[in-house]
């Protein structure tokens, strides 16, 4: 895997609105602004926008070349370092046959976002390409009144700093909080609420070592059958992270789903795997039970690990994981380790 250069203070980054394209509406710009000023302020970057990104969500629907095109757009700019998805959505799929995997691969920089920011990222691993499942403009950067700690703290770590031997540390408090985004709501905090949980293994025992490969599991049918769904071959060995979004899939649709993945023999070849807090943790238990349920009682797969409530994608507050990075699970000492840096 290529790994892209670390971020530096004066680096300048670019926003994409790859899916839905409310950054750009009238009720909601706000939030880009918000977002901008932190990442100048608080990180010391150079903030940019591609050229449809604030266009609005109705030019961006109707535009999926456009999307494709600011992004081919900004890994080709030199001066660009790294590029951050405004959001997510359900679209971004419509964008595929516009993408030059050899301008990615000839171009590598940092990529970010997540939920159907999936689809982007497979992608990048496509290419070749290291890239990072974290924090999106609208929401994580643009978050009222300051971001999370343990968000901010990641992206220092993971994308501004040497990040071999980082240890992926469950949040000792989460949010099950969601402020309306209006104007006159930016002076409201959403509330925290102390972790009980920790990560849970649910089964497995020793250490594993494998590369991380995933994203939001509610994406992956969009992705399936694609030129940019990964083949068993890449699965080999991998570290499966999945996480459900604020839609809150039934346990039936990851059950189905899981059972997807053990039909094409993916479950099978892994090393281990990251299962993330369910927004607000509702489907808290019955997630982890259907996850047992096929990989346990179905597939027998008895020694595989499953570390559970692992904060990434749509949880409050939430890390980064890089694609592709060499990574260890110690059921024992229940830890993440991140064995190489993720940029260069």
């Amino acid at each position: 895997m290529i790994k892209p250069k670390r971020l530096n203070k004066g680096d300048k980054i670019a926003v994409v609105s790859l899916s839905w394209g409310g950054l750009g509406d009238d009720e909601l710009i706000h939030k880009y602004y918000i977002a901008k000023d932190r990442l100048e302020n608080d990180f010391g970057l150079q903030v940019v926008t591609m050229s449809h990104t604030l266009k609005g969500s109705q030019f961006i629907a109707n535009h999926p070349e456009l999307r494709a095109k600011d992004l081919m757009d900004a890994f080709e700019d030199n001066s660009i370092c790294a590029i951050f998805c405004a959001i997510g959505g359900d679209d971004t799929i419509r964008t595929l046959p516009y993408i030059d995997y050899d301008v990615i691969r000839n171009n590598p920089k940092i990529f970010m976002g997540y939920s159907d920011s999936t689809i982007n990222h497979f992608m990048t691993y496509k290419a070749g390409l290291v890239s990072f499942y974290g924090p999106s403009v609208m929401c994580e950067f643009g978050e009222y009144v300051k971001m999370f700690d343990y968000t901010k703290w990641a992206v220092l770590d993971i994308l501004f700093k040497d990040s071999a031997r980082y240890t992926l540390s469950p949040s000792p408090e989460w949010s099950d909080a969601w402020v309306l985004w209006e104007e006159k709501n930016i002076n409201i905090t959403k509330r925290l609420i102390k972790d009980v949980h920790g990560y849970e293994i649910l089964q497995g025992n020793g250490i594993v070592q494998g590369h991380l490969l995933g994203g939001c599991i509610d994406v992956f049918m969009m992705a399936i059958g694609t030129e940019i769904w990964p083949s068993v071959d890449e699965w080999k060995d991998a570290i499966l992270f999945i996480e459900t979004s604020e839609d809150k899939p039934s346990p039936d649709f990851i059950k189905w789903t899981f059972r997807n993945l053990a039909a094409q023999g993916i479950l099978k070849v892994l090393k281990g795997l990251i299962v993330g807090k369910p927004q607000g943790e509702v489907y808290y238990d019955e997630y982890k039970k259907v996850i047992i349920q096929v990989i346990s009682a179905e597939e027998h797969l008895i020694d595989l690990p499953i570390f559970y409530n692992v904060n990434f994608g749509h949880a409050m507050p939430i890390g980064i994981i890089p694609y592709g990075i060499m990574t260890e699970l110690n059921c024992k000492e229940k830890t993440i380790t991140f064995l190489e840096s993720a940029t260069k």
